[in-house]
């Protein structure tokens, strides 16, 4: 059986497809962890663990000896992201309530949501788009977009519109593990391929693991603000991406549209963030919700709209040269 084949058929398949497992086991076993216990229950509670593992070994991978087009061109994309998602959470610190929206068809909305959904770009998804539609440097890019895996950015976001305060230890605990795979990534290149191929692997385990914490009747009745959030990542973030890419980046602005979407590893956000500020615990099952539906729209919509996007700035559709200059990180899902 070619199980792996037809999950990855699915956009963010890896991590998607564990986590409705997960939350079909919240939904119709919710006890299920206490009453095997043990391991079984680690597997199903360990989402923090888990997540600490894959953060580590993705800091691993990143690999910063690259050319100066390939650091300005994904420098560009990663200050743009950050700067449009900053300024999207804080239009909607004054328009969305503490707890979200509760009532309506944008119910489960919520400041969390937005920031969560917003800053991180599918690296993954945008280098083998832009091997397609770009150069080996435009596609070489994501080497920088692998900084904004885990909730350093997202925190710092919220901390700069003052939707919450991080206490200096929390920053650094959320960061460290990322910076110790960091430097031994940089130091040993075989500890970076060892610990790189942890990577692939982790993702359906806390894919999983984060599922067994959502309700799927939360799913079912955030759809609809799900799908609008992903649209709405598509246009906030790729206008100004795509004007970024034009104007700084020296593209024509089909990066820019390749790296307006919601990275699958940005459905973790809100509860990483909610084990640092409990006051966000509440609105963390209807977030996952819409960051995972988020996901699932940009991966399908984006390829798409950065073909349309080439084929109209005239730019020839070609079968890229594979080899991206060593460079070895990537957002995995």
């Amino acid at each position: 059986m070619q199980i792996k084949r037809y999950v990855e058929t699915v956009p963010g398949g890896l991590m998607l497809i564990p986590l409705i497992l997960g939350a079909l086991c919240k939904t119709f076993a919710p006890d299920a962890g206490k009453y095997f216990g043990s391991f079984t229950n680690g597997l199903i509670t360990g989402t923090v663990p888990i997540l600490a593992v894959w953060f580590f070994c993705m800091g691993a991978t990143i690999d910063l000896r690259a050319t100066g087009t390939v650091l300005r061109k994904s420098g560009t994309l990663l200050v743009t992201k950050l700067i449009v998602a900053w300024a999207a959470t804080l239009i909607a610190t004054h328009l969305l309530p503490e707890g979200g929206l509760t009532t309506g068809l944008l119910a489960g909305l919520s400041v969390l949501a937005v920031t969560a959904s917003m800053d991180m770009t599918n690296g993954g998804l945008y280098a083998a788009v832009m091997q397609q539609y770009g150069t080996k440097e435009e596609a070489s890019a994501f080497v920088l977009m692998s900084v904004e895996s885990g909730p350093l950015f997202s925190m710092l976001i919220l901390g700069a519109t003052g939707v919450a305060v991080f206490e200096p230890r929390l920053f650094v605990g959320a960061v460290l593990p990322f910076l110790i795979g960091f430097a031994l990534g940089n130091l040993d290149s075989e500890l970076r391929e060892f610990f790189g191929r942890c990577v692939h692997p982790l993702i359906p385990f806390f894919g999983f693991a984060l599922g067994c914490g959502i309700d799927l009747n939360v799913i079912a009745t955030s759809g609809f603000a799900g799908i609008l959030l992903g649209l709405g990542v598509i246009v906030v973030t790729g206008i100004p991406l795509i004007l970024a890419d034009k104007f700084i980046g020296g593209g024509n602005g089909t990066a820019g549209i390749a790296a307006s979407s919601t990275a699958g590893a940005a459905v973790a956000n809100p509860t990483i963030i909610a084990e640092m500020i409990p006051k966000f615990k509440p609105v963390v099952p209807a977030a996952t919700a819409l960051v995972a539906t988020a996901c699932l729209v940009t991966a399908i919509l984006v390829p798409i709209l950065t073909a349309m996007w080439a084929r109209y700035s005239g730019r020839i559709v070609e079968q890229r040269d594979p080899d991206l200059r060593g460079l070895k990180a990537k957002e995995v899902v």
